[in-house]
């Protein structure tokens, strides 16, 4: 049995996906959740054949939820799902390890279609963007992987550096002491080879992060 995992934080988009699936491709199985750690939970726990990922469910924070997923869960093909189409930021997504992009308005037999082909190992576009989209950029790769390497917390804290915060103000964001801040900055200029925060802030910038909800600790 091929089970695929919807990961979306709406329950009436997940419903509309579900239900696309299921009367395309009936001998999925699927399973669902609403959030990044949910999301790294099930695929833990259960044999995945696809991802469907949000790029903006909670934790994920954009391009951050697919590089940290295809650190841990490497084998596992995973497809981006998003309202965005923008040729750029498709290519960052393909470059950083997807095999698909499914935008949210695709009709239910796109989504059959992109959904099986990426299950029988092909890469999958939608047809009115794939000639648009530019080939994997293989220094962006390199980038993906050095970010990869980050802990959610050193990533928050790289998110909050580009926006220009001190320590004092990235700890009071995220409930941790000023130590703890200079301890994750220390880490991930080790992590991403690079000296200092003009370095750091460039790479956030590359990535096109955007800072986490400060209510997320």
């Amino acid at each position: 049995m091929t089970t695929l995992l919807i990961a979306d934080d709406h329950p009436l988009y997940r419903d509309a996906l579900r239900g696309a699936l299921s009367l395309s491709l009936p001998a999925l199985t699927l399973s669902e959740a609403g959030d990044l750690t949910s999301t790294v939970d099930i695929l833990n726990r259960e044999d995945i054949d696809l991802l469907l990922l949000d790029l903006h469910m909670p934790g994920s924070n954009d391009l951050f939820g697919l590089i940290h997923i295809r650190k841990l869960f490497p084998d596992v093909p995973v497809a981006v799902v998003s309202g965005t189409e923008d040729t750029q930021l498709i290519s960052k997504i393909m470059s950083a390890g997807a095999l698909g992009f499914i935008p949210k308005t695709a009709s239910s037999g796109d989504i059959a279609n992109a959904v099986q082909a990426i299950l029988d190992g092909d890469v999958w576009l939608p047809p009115n963007l794939s000639d648009s989209v530019d080939e994997i950029d293989e220094e962006f790769s390199e980038l993906a992987d050095n970010v990869a390497s980050l802990t959610p917390s050193q990533y928050k804290v790289l998110c909050f550096m580009r926006d220009g915060l001190l320590n004092k103000q990235i700890g009071y964001n995220l409930d941790i002491a000023e130590a703890t801040v200079k301890a994750h900055v220390t880490a991930i200029f080790k992590k991403l080879g690079i000296n200092n925060r003009t370095q750091a802030v460039l790479i956030a910038s590359q990535l096109e992060l955007e800072p986490p909800a400060t209510s997320d600790h």
